[in-house]
């Protein structure tokens, strides 16, 4: 009995010990995860600080603040789109781009309302997905009211942002819901990062010489073919005569914010180093020498 006695105590001992040690294995793991997510981090934000530096300090770049730059913007772009570079053990590949090509999804409003709701439906997406954008958006609810809800959102998201759709990140979370509440697959088949951008930037106007298939879809309501007819004339427009728009396309067109020319860039920093991938994304304006809205993934 002693003996069965003194082997059991023996088993609890090294069990104790066992875990105990993975306890310790583990916490040591998380510690380490923790040091590398920080050393990625840092590292993350001195190539951000130097990448901005380059950007208001090119004179080069600056050319563009003018407004008869347009041509050699389109250039610029084409030429100098995406910027691997290799420094000892650490890849960092540049990727630059129109940040005016797509539609700030925050645009949505009651005069255009009915061109998102025509696009959506061109995907066999239901009316309540817009409503549930719409819900997102304090400034479209009703003035003092920010509890007039129609879906359930909010309940199953309590902590979800809802001043406005701040970021590709965000609206997923918001297609996750609808997909769940509503089980829409066709959703799945919409184009998203063709067709819109994020943020509060309320002057974020459509550069009609880069806007996507997808946004001319949406803005003026129309037939793919015809948004690819559009679209192959990127660089080339000056003004409306250019664009030889029906009188609806015209009406469709006035319910946007547009330009013809808008030197501002989207810049998508991506950092590999020991394994790990942190990714950067942010505007910058060419004019006022400033970057915004930006997004840090680890």
């Amino acid at each position: 009995m002693r003996k069965a006695i003194a082997l059991l105590i023996t088993l609890m001992f090294v069990m104790i010990i066992s875990i105990a040690v993975g306890y310790g294995l583990s916490q040591m793991k998380k510690a380490t995860q923790i040091k590398e997510d920080e050393d990625i981090l840092y590292k993350s934000s001195m190539i951000l600080h130097d990448v901005l530096t380059i950007l208001k300090s090119s004179q080069e770049l600056n050319r563009y603040a003018d407004d008869d730059a347009s041509a050699d913007f389109h250039t610029f772009l084409a030429t100098t789109g995406y910027l691997p570079l290799h420094i000892n053990d650490q890849k960092i590949v540049i990727s630059l781009h129109s940040a005016r090509s797509r539609l700030n999804i925050n645009m949505l409003n009651k005069y255009n309302e009915l061109l998102f709701r025509n696009y959506f439906n061109r995907y066999m997406v239901g009316g309540n997905y817009v409503d549930i954008l719409k819900e997102c958006m304090r400034k479209n609810q009703a003035k003092d009211e920010y509890n007039n809800y129609q879906s359930r959102i909010f309940d199953e998201n309590p902590t979800l942002f809802r001043n406005y759709i701040a970021s590709k990140k965000h609206l997923l979370e918001i297609n996750k819901f609808y997909l769940k509440e509503y089980g829409d697959v066709n959703l799945k088949m919409v184009p998203f990062d063709e067709l819109f951008s994020y943020g509060n930037d309320k002057n974020a106007e459509i550069d009609l010489n880069y806007a996507t298939v997808a946004v001319w879809q949406l803005i003026l309501d129309v037939t793919k073919e015809r948004a690819e007819t559009l679209f192959l004339g990127e660089g080339n427009y000056n003004s409306l005569k250019d664009l030889d728009l029906t009188p609806q396309e015209k009406i469709n067109l006035k319910k946007f914010k547009t330009t013809f020319y808008a030197p501002t860039i989207s810049v998508e920093i991506e950092f590999v180093y020991q394994k790990k991938i942190s990714k950067i994304y942010f505007i910058y304006d060419i004019k006022l020498k400033r970057g915004y809205d930006f997004v840090f993934e680890v």
